[in-house]
């Protein structure tokens, strides 16, 4: 069976994208890392991709008098090397509403919070603020609306006491780096799907609570 083309979209370091990568390389994994398209030139992201021989990009945001104009680009860079499901992995643009709706169903992304709690930006520290004590993250579909796509599967670690913005993002990053390759595995083997209740999303052959991944850290 031909495996499943992926294209990731970064826009800084790309640890969840090395973590894909990294997955990528078993050969019994069924996505292949198609492209990097990045929308900063100096994403530190783009030389690790480079490094294991994988096609880059860069649409800059910046030559573009709007959004649309700029995704439609991003879209074609994608479709140069025939990509079949789209992963955001830290790209820091928000999309016009023609690029989720264009993608529908072949664009997810990874949040670090337990949505639907904490959405858009510094979300560690609003869990600090809201004395959460249980964080994590979130792999889900994207819609046009921010932060708010059907649920694939969650990450959970817990608060400590004494944690700062920081010590969370470390510790639920650990756990992006497990979840989001476990998704595009499933998307892969061709199991993500509609569950028919209210857009739910369903994994074939997975029980529901095995989508949600606990850490082995205290």
């Amino acid at each position: 069976m031909a495996k499943l083309k992926v294209g990731i979209l970064i826009s800084g370091r790309g640890s969840n994208m090395a973590a894909l990568i990294k997955a990528a390389q078993a050969a019994d994994y069924p996505a292949e890392i198609a492209c990097i398209v990045s929308n900063k030139a100096d994403a530190a992201g783009l030389e690790i991709a480079a490094d294991a021989g994988i096609p880059t990009a860069t649409v800059s945001h910046r030559s573009y008098p709007d959004r649309e104009s700029f995704d439609r680009d991003v879209s074609a860079a994608l479709g140069k090397h025939g990509v079949e499901l789209v992963v955001m992995a830290g790209f820091m643009r928000i999309f016009s509403p023609w690029f989720p709706q264009h993608w529908a169903g072949r664009l997810i992304n990874i949040h670090p919070s337990l949505l639907p709690s904490f959405r858009g930006v510094h979300v560690q520290q609003q869990a600090l603020d809201a004395g959460v004590r249980i964080s994590g993250c979130t792999v889900h579909f994207v819609i046009p609306d921010l932060d708010a796509g059907p649920i694939i599967a969650q990450a959970a670690v817990p608060v400590l006491a004494g944690d700062t913005a920081d010590t969370l993002t470390a510790r639920i990053l650990r756990q992006e780096h497990r979840l989001y390759p476990q998704v595009v595995r499933w998307i892969g083997e061709g199991r993500v799907g509609a569950s028919g209740n209210g857009g739910k999303v369903a994994v074939e052959g997975v029980p529901p609570g095995a989508t949600l991944l606990f850490s082995d850290e205290p």
